[in-house]
């Protein structure tokens, strides 16, 4: 008999596509595709092996046989882990590496709508308003800037890799590396954020929400910024307070901001953000570019090839940090 692969509920149209895709590309594997709870109590509590999706603690319980989880993203939603998870013998994999090239772009056109006041711009011309912002200390000069990347993972690298023609001087931090990628000029872990910060004149985030991150950036570290920098997050939305940001922005802490991440999603229509000259939002849209689903379902299912065959699998998180 076919070992079993749960896809845990609640389905989309494309976790049900996915389940199609792996029952045609991997035959050996029963993919169990779960409508509700008492669906995928079942599958689990008669022994299911593998698993994709979010697993809950409710689910958890009866998954006393699970060996491997697949999570349905490359960084973790709040909440995804969870103490008894992590005390769970089950390997948790994920999906990063899979759309670095488009968080990148859109990480870098921010930085550039910022540094170029494309932003207010745009504001004007909702408004039918001609309107010159002549003065040079509102253009970040990129040649003579320099760029903190917060995460140099394979987003972060993307970053440094297409800055470099800008000229700009690069700093990065991160927490698992030992030496920093191309283009990167000066490197250390996470105590070397402070005293980057009050060099930058961009911060960009491209960290995972792990317990050590979740508001990294809140309103005693914006005050560590150098006055009038700018901010990017493509990260993880918890790892930003916003509303800080947003009383940066008013004291002029910081000039701009430019997230596509927020604690909460989608962000409240009524806060202050929204109405800040100052900030750019985009609606948790970094990853969107082609390939991303075919690159993303490529690691799930190679993934499940190496689990039938008894292979290491790739892109195994540390449980106890989320990442």
């Amino acid at each position: 008999m076919s070992p079993e692969l749960v896809i845990l509920p609640p389905q989309t149209e494309l976790s049900r596509r996915w389940a199609q895709r792996l029952a045609q590309e991997v035959p050996e594997v029963s993919v169990v595709l779960a409508e509700d709870q008492t669906s995928a109590v079942r599958a689990l509590s008669a022994g299911a092996p593998a698993a994709f999706g979010t697993l809950p603690a409710d689910l958890l319980r009866h998954a006393g046989r699970l060996k491997w989880l697949q999570s349905p993203m490359a960084a973790p939603p709040a909440g995804y882990f969870y103490p008894a998870l992590a005390q769970h013998p089950v390997v948790v994999t994920n999906l990063r590496g899979t759309y670095h090239d488009h968080v990148a772009t859109h990480a870098v056109a921010m930085l550039l709508s910022l540094a170029r006041n494309l932003h207010r711009y745009h504001g004007f011309q909702a408004q039918h308003r001609w309107q010159q912002l002549r003065d040079p200390a509102g253009i970040l000069h990129l040649p003579e800037a320099v760029v903190l990347i917060v995460g140099l993972g394979a987003i972060g690298a993307e970053i440094a890799r297409l800055l470099e023609p800008f000229g700009s001087t690069v700093l990065g931090t991160d927490a698992r590396l030992n030496a920093s990628p191309p283009g990167v000029d000066e490197f250390g872990g996470p105590d070397s954020l402070d005293k980057f910060l009050a060099r930058a004149d961009a911060v960009i985030l491209t960290v995972p929400h792990t317990p050590s991150t979740e508001n990294l950036i809140d309103g005693p570290r914006l005050q560590k910024f150098k006055r009038g920098a700018l901010l990017v997050n493509i990260g993880r939305g918890p790892v930003v307070d916003i509303d800080a940001v947003s009383g940066a922005l008013v004291t002029g802490q910081i000039r701009g901001a430019a997230l596509d991440v927020f604690p909460t999603e989608p962000l409240d229509p009524t806060h202050p953000l929204w109405d800040q000259p100052g900030a750019i939002l985009t609606p948790h849209v970094a990853a969107v570019g082609p390939y991303t689903e075919d690159r993303r379902f490529s690691v799930f299912r190679d993934n499940t090839r190496r689990f039938l065959g008894g292979e290491s699998l790739v892109n195994v998180v540390d449980k106890s940090s989320w990442f």
